[in-house]
């Protein structure tokens, strides 16, 4: 199972960005998706949940702001991200979760996409 993120890129504040990622490989079923982001010095952190069993999660700071959804038929998650501030600034990783098709877990990261807000 392999992920591609893209969608990163300069952005002004009160802009919208729109990240995806797309799984491949030998999957049977995507259980949770998420997306994290990580800023120097600091740890991975949440940004958006979404998962079968607990629903849609977000961090308080996106919350409003951003939306994250998935296409099944194309196995590519989403983070829409709305009214972008410069502490949005930050490597993004989507993370995906679920089964392959001969019934393996997994879960798995994509390599990463650089969102820069300016003020």
């Amino acid at each position: 199972v392999q992920l591609q993120a893209s969608g990163g890129g300069l952005e002004q504040a009160g802009g919208s960005l729109r990240l995806s990622c797309v799984a491949s490989g030998n999957i049977l079923r995507i259980n949770g998706i998420g997306w994290y982001r990580q800023t120097p010095g600091k740890q991975r952190e949440l940004v958006a949940r979404l998962s079968s069993s607990s629903g849609t999660n977000y961090a308080d700071s996106v919350k409003g702001r951003f939306t994250i959804s998935r296409d099944n038929a194309k196995n590519t998650v989403y983070l829409q991200m709305n009214s972008l501030k410069p502490e949005d600034t930050a490597i993004y990783y989507c993370n995906i979760d679920g089964l392959t098709r001969s019934f393996v877990p997994f879960n798995h990261w994509g390599q990463g996409t650089l969102v820069t807000v300016s003020s």
